[in-house]
């Protein structure tokens, strides 16, 4: 599950929950998302965004999480591939595919050192 930050005309933020697939070669997290929501709606205006995804634990010396800022796009078959890939039974249903190609990703990783960060960056 991914958490995505979208923003509005006026600059209001709003988040969503989102299952995900991550295409490996092509460095995309993808998800769906109607046209009809907030969020969907928002990316359609304005594609740039901000995704969370977080190791779910209490153990403070396990905790990993991923920061991403990047700009979201409809996705292409080979992300609706991706995404039935990861789960099938979306296969039946008329999906609105979004992917997301990072610009800067944050990891910090507990299991490195407390506070451990690493940073990415794109080259474009």
């Amino acid at each position: 599950m991914l958490t995505l930050a979208t923003v509005n005309g006026e600059g209001m933020p709003y988040v969503a929950n989102c299952f995900y697939a991550y295409d490996a070669k092509r460095n995309l997290f993808i998800f769906t998302s109607d046209l009809t929501t907030r969020h969907g709606a928002e990316m359609a205006a304005d594609g740039r965004v901000a995704l969370s995804i977080v190791l779910e634990t209490r153990v403070v010396g396990r905790v990993q999480g991923l920061q991403i800022v990047g700009r979201a796009e409809h996705g292409d078959n080979e992300a609706r591939k991706c995404y039935i890939k990861r789960f099938p039974y979306a296969a039946m249903a008329d999906l609105e595919i979004w992917m997301v190609a990072p610009t800067m990703m944050k990891l910090t990783d507990n299991t490195l050192g407390f506070g451990k960060k690493l940073i990415w960056q794109s080259e474009e």
